[in-house]
């Protein structure tokens, strides 16, 4: 199967690399900028994919999410399968591309938008036509797990773990999307458009690491806590579906804090199947590469789609899904929250809440955030 490219950026270069070397895979044209042309197997005009019959597939692995849906779209349109490691575009168009993908006869894959080299989204679509998936979680952002480990283990400041996470090319320049959970909230959103035919856009809940502090590292670390940044998604008792992103204190022997440095891990929960759990490369070119030509092989296979059919957006319900939290807060906050435990160091409060629905918690949050005052808060792992 002849595959062409749209970008030859670092995930580009690699897919392209692999092409070269893979079993009854050839590269094709590679669709780069004028100002980035520089060799012949490159090309300028999209058109040159195409119209050409030969071409059977082409990747997407840009990072403009408009310019990567048009460009999807088209090679749809022409007949030919399109595989995206975009999760930003699949986030927005991914039922859209779907419905024409099918309605085409061709295929419409997106493994590597989700966890790197795991393959996350392919084993959940495999659980959803077999099993009930009951939920799916996991630490879903190296740059932020990056980060929380060195805070953790190697005692830095947040500024400090930021700036090395940056200089390692973990994180970009601006690393908002990351530290901010935009990136895993993402990513959960696709975990569930694949699980449960729902892909949710209201209804979100999303917290980062921007609020935590090296003090607070200081201060539940001797509690035999972890944090990590955590990302999750299920199906609620009524059949709605819940998503959100937030840290969570795992106790230090928990599974999730043996995942150090930029590593990843995913976990899904079935009904029948129980759990599931990967550890292994969230990003970079050559892991997140290797998933890009496992939906490739999959496509030789047969195997097309990751969204059922009848995939549709919708809303996120998160006040039923409900834990105690750790938080700290000014003084005039604390009667806000339902305090089961308190300390008071100087002028600031922490402490651990009665149990909280996770929107509710999100928003008093943002409450006290909306009043210029400060709050960090994660959930406690029980």
């Amino acid at each position: 199967m002849k595959v062409a490219l749209v970008g030859y950026g670092t995930v580009g270069k690699s897919v392209y690399k692999m092409l070269e070397k893979a079993e009854g895979l050839t590269p094709g044209k590679v669709l780069v900028l004028p100002e980035f042309y520089t060799a012949p197997f490159q090309t300028t005009d999209y058109n040159d994919i195409l119209n050409d019959a030969e071409t059977e597939a082409v990747v997407e692995c840009i990072t403009d999410i408009k310019c990567g849906y048009e460009y999807a779209k088209a090679a749809l349109e022409k007949g030919k399968h399109v595989v995206s490691s975009s999760k930003a575009m699949v986030a927005v168009y991914g039922p859209e591309l779907n419905k024409l993908a099918r309605e085409k006869g061709v295929a419409f894959l997106f493994g590597a938008a989700c966890g790197g080299s795991m393959p996350i989204l392919f084993a959940l679509s495999q659980s959803r036509q077999m099993d009930e998936v009951q939920s799916v979680s996991g630490i879903l952002n190296g740059t932020t797990n990056y980060m929380l480990d060195s805070m953790q283990r190697k005692g830095c400041t947040y500024e400090d773990a930021l700036k090395v996470a940056q200089e390692l090319g973990y994180a970009e320049a601006d690393p908002t999307a990351d530290v901010s959970g935009q990136d895993p909230l993402r990513k959960i959103m696709l975990a569930c458009a694949v699980a449960y035919g729902v892909l949710p856009v209201d209804g979100l809940n999303r917290e980062g690491i921007e609020s935590l502090t090296a003090a607070d590292v200081n201060h539940f670390a001797p509690k035999g806590k972890v944090c990590r940044l955590i990302a999750k998604g299920g199906k609620n008792d009524d059949g709605s579906v819940y998503a959100y992103v937030e840290p969570v204190l795992f106790p230090k022997n928990a599974p999730e804090c043996s995942v150090l440095d930029n590593n990843n891990l995913a976990k899904s929960v079935c009904k029948y199947n129980g759990s599931l759990v990967m550890i292994g490369q969230g990003a970079g070119g050559d892991p997140t590469a290797s998933n890009v030509l496992r939906d490739l092989i999959n496509i030789k296979t047969g195997y097309c789609h990751f969204l059922p059919a009848k995939c549709e957006e919708g809303a996120a319900h998160n006040e039923n899904d409900v834990h105690r939290y750790y938080v700290r807060a000014d003084e005039k906050d604390l009667a806000l929250f339902p305090a089961e435990e308190v300390e008071q160091t100087g002028d600031v409060y922490r402490l651990i809440t009665a149990p909280i629905a996770v929107s509710k918690m999100h928003q008093l949050a943002a409450d006290i955030r909306a009043e210029g005052r400060k709050v960090f808060f994660a959930a406690v792992a029980e």
